[in-house]
C-alpha cells in the first residue's frame, strides 16, 4: 500500500453519482476520500478548509457550476481537478481551466484508471520539482558553491538537436489537416492527452501528451509555466508578481496566464 494517501474530494449534485464514484475509488489504495459536496459553494468552502490534493468535479450543478468553482479558486493553490460530467460539449472549456482530465459519465473503468495514473504522475512530478528546488537552494547557500548551474544537471534530459524541433504542427479535424506555424502559437493548454493551441483568435485541438509536446518544441522559444501550460516566451508582454510567490504573465494578445511557483525559474530571463 502506498505510504501517502491522496486526499480527494467528490463534488456532484446527484447523490447516486457521488455514491457510485466513491465506491469505485475505494479500489485505489492511495485515494483517501475526505468528503463529498452537493454544490459549488459547498465545494469552495471545503477545498479551502481541507486542502485536498484532488477534486472530482461535476460541471452542471445549480448555482455555482464546476467552472465557477475553478474560477473562484483561480488565484489560490489549486488542487488537481478532474471534471466528471454526462455532457461532452464542455471539453474545450475544461481544457482551458487547466483540468488534469475530463471524464464522461458513466465513467468507464479503464478511463478512471488512466485518470488516477495521471494524478499519481502529476503529484510525483510536483514533489520532484520541489525536492530539486530545495536541493538547488541548499547548494547555493554553501560558503563555496560550485560554479556549475545545478538546476541544469538535475533537469538534464536528452533533447533532440535544434534542427529537429517542429516548425509546423499538423492539426487533423474532421478529415481536414491544418498546418500551424509553431512561431505563431501564443500558448498551449493541456488536459489529459489533448493540447489546446492558441493562435490569435483560434484554438486548435491536438491529441498529444504534455511530455511529448515539450520534446517537439524548441525550449529556447517555448517554456512550461504550469503543469498544464506552455507559453511562447517571445509573446510575453508583461510580468507581474501575485500572492503566494506566483506570477501572472500577460501575452501580447492580452491573454493572462498564471505561473505556478514550481516553474518560476523559467522567468529568470525577464527578471
Amino acid at each position: 500500500m502506498p505510504d501517502k494517501k491522496i486526499k480527494t474530494l467528490l463534488v456532484d449534485d446527484e447523490p447516486l453519482a457521488l455514491r457510485g464514484l466513491e465506491l469505485r475509488l475505494k479500489e485505489f489504495d492511495d485515494i483517501e476520500i475526505i468528503g463529498t459536496c452537493a454544490n459549488g459553494r459547498e465545494a469552495i468552502k471545503k477545498i479551502r478548509a481541507e486542502r485536498p490534493a484532488l477534486v472530482f468535479l461535476d460541471i452542471q450543478m445549480p448555482g455555482f457550476d464546476g467552472f465557477a468553482v475553478v474560477k473562484a479558486l483561480a488565484r489560490e493553490e489549486m488542487p488537481l481537478i478532474i471534471f466528471a460530467t454526462a455532457f461532452d460539449q464542455y471539453a474545450i472549456k475544461a481544457f482551458e481551466t487547466h483540468a488534469l482530465d475530463y471524464l464522461l459519465k458513466p465513467i468507464e473503468e479503464d478511463r478512471l484508471f488512466e485518470a488516477i495514473t495521471k494524478v499519481r504522475e502529476s503529484i510525483q512530478e510536483r514533489i520532484t520539482i520541489e525536492q530539486n528546488a530545495r536541493l538547488i537552494n541548499l547548494i547555493r547557500s554553501l560558503d563555496n558553491p560550485p560554479t556549475f548551474e545545478l538546476s541544469e544537471i538535475i533537469s538534464a534530459q536528452e533533447l533532440p538537436l535544434e534542427n529537429n524541433f517542429e516548425t509546423h504542427l499538423n492539426i487533423k479535424d474532421r478529415g481536414q489537416i491544418t498546418r500551424v506555424d509553431v512561431s505563431t502559437i501564443e500558448w498551449i493548454d493541456a488536459a489529459g492527452d489533448y493540447m489546446c493551441l492558441h493562435v490569435g483568435d483560434k484554438t486548435h485541438i491536438l491529441r498529444e501528451t504534455m511530455k511529448n509536446m515539450e520534446k517537439r518544441l524548441n525550449p529556447e522559444l517555448f517554456q512550461r509555466v504550469h503543469r498544464s501550460t506552455i507559453i511562447n516566451m517571445s509573446k510575453v508582454a508583461e510580468l507581474q508578481p501575485t500572492s503566494g510567490g506566483k506570477y501572472q504573465i500577460t501575452l501580447e494578445s492580452g491573454a493572462e496566464l498564471q505561473v505556478s511557483r514550481n516553474y518560476r525559474k523559467v522567468l529568470a530571463r525577464f527578471l
